[in-house]
């Protein structure tokens, strides 16, 4: 009779602990997912080399210039909630163009509370402000640098030879604010 007992306890218990399983497990649950976004900003060189050739005129003015349409493009973009700066400079160890005779500026409106560097200023090596906001900016903007060269008389060419060419390389820089 023990024994009987012991087996109707057992699939009693049995019983009890696979009708409990059921009921104690949840149908639904929660997971979070945590983005840990850092500030960011973002530039593409859309426009890698610029060519001005000066003409008749421009001799007469002693400057060739290329602006609007014709300048240098770059995209930037940023997610800092402080904005970014572009800036540029011209960093050749031995600038073909005399940095004294090169100009840059842009006409592209600043953005909300930034600044733009919207008169023509003589290119340095070190970093200058070009264009600014202090928001961020979260699709693509195309920033126009437009660039002069003055003194075009102290550029020799041989007048047999063709044209000679006489670069400089910018770096543009964009930092998160």
């Amino acid at each position: 009779m023990k024994r009987h007992t012991l087996v109707v306890l057992s699939m009693l218990l049995l019983g009890a602990v696979a009708i409990a399983l059921p009921a104690s497990a949840a149908t639904t649950g929660t997971s979070n997912v945590t983005l840990a976004a850092s500030a960011n900003a973002m530039i593409q060189i859309l426009d890698p080399a610029i060519t001005l050739t000066p003409n008749a005129t421009d001799y007469g003015n002693d400057f060739v210039e290329a602006a609007g349409a014709s300048g240098l493009r770059v995209a930037v973009k940023t997610n800092s909630t402080t904005g970014m700066a572009l800036m540029v400079r011209c960093a050749d160890a031995v600038p073909q163009i005399a940095l004294a005779d090169l100009y840059f500026r842009t006409q592209t409106a600043a953005g909300a509370g930034g600044s733009t560097l919207a008169a023509y200023t003589g290119m340095t090596a070190v970093d200058q402000s070009l264009w600014s906001t202090t928001v961020a900016q979260h699709p693509w903007l195309v920033v126009v640098t437009d660039v002069m060269v003055q003194n075009l008389m102290n550029y020799d060419d041989a007048i047999a030879a063709g044209t000679t060419n006489y670069t400089n390389t910018l770096t543009y820089t964009v930092v998160a604010q």
